[in-house]
C-alpha cells in the first residue's frame, strides 16, 4: 500500500491549542496539497496506522506549513500524531513540465555513461543548493555523486528506468 503513496510532509509538532499541526514539507506543491478540502492520509511511520483527514485551513510558516484538519479542533486530539507522515496517493500527483521528475521516478533508475557502460543504480537524491545531486550505488559498493546539470545528465527515461550521463573529469 505505501508504494502507491507519496510523502508530502511530516508532522513535527502541534501549534497552539486549537489542534493545528506544524508540517515539515516534502513537496514542491504545498499550495495544492494543503488547500482547503484537500484529502490527505496521516500515517504512522513504523506500523502503518493511517487516518484520512481533510484540510480545513493552512498557511506557510518558515520552511513548514501550519495545517488545521477538519477532524480535529484541539491540541489533545492531535498531540499523538507528532512524527506521523502526511501522504497522498500517486494518482493525485501533479503533472510536471517536460524534463522534470518526481523523486520516486528517479530513485531506482540504472545509470549508464555515454559509451553505454553501466555505472550503478540511483539510491538517493540530495538537495544541497543550486542543483540536485543523484547518489548512485556502484557495483563495487562505492557511491558516485552525479550533479543534475545539463552538461552531465544527457537523457532520462523514467519508463525504462534508465539515465544516460556524461562522466565529466573528476566525477569518478
Amino acid at each position: 500500500m505505501s508504494d502507491s503513496l507519496l510523502s508530502v510532509g511530516k508532522i513535527v509538532n502541534t501549534h497552539g491549542i486549537r489542534g493545528e499541526l506544524k508540517i515539515w514539507l516534502q513537496t514542491d506543491f504545498p499550495e495544492v496539497r494543503f488547500a482547503p478540502k484537500a484529502k490527505l492520509l496521516i500515517m504512522h511511520p513504523e506500523h502503518g496506522e493511517q487516518i484520512t483527514v481533510t484540510v480545513a485551513a493552512s498557511r506557510p510558516y518558515k520552511q513548514m506549513y501550519i495545517v488545521q484538519f477538519a477532524e480535529f479542533n484541539n491540541i489533545n486530539q492531535v498531540e499523538k500524531y507528532k512524527g506521523y507522515e502526511v501522504k497522498v496517493s500517486k494518482e493525485e500527483s501533479v503533472e510536471l513540465p517536460e524534463n522534470e521528475y518526481y523523486f520516486h521516478e528517479i530513485i531506482g533508475c540504472n545509470v549508464v555513461d555515454d559509451e553505454g557502460k553501466e555505472l550503478g543504480v540511483i539510491q538517493d537524491i540530495l538537495r544541497p543548493g543550486a542543483n540536485d545531486v543523484w547518489v548512485v550505488k556502484m557495483p563495487n559498493r562505492q557511491e558516485l555523486l552525479i550533479p543534475v546539470i545539463d552538461d552531465v545528465v544527457l537523457d532520462v527515461d523514467v519508463e525504462s528506468k534508465l539515465v544516460k550521463i556524461h562522466l565529466m573529469e573528476g566525477l569518478l
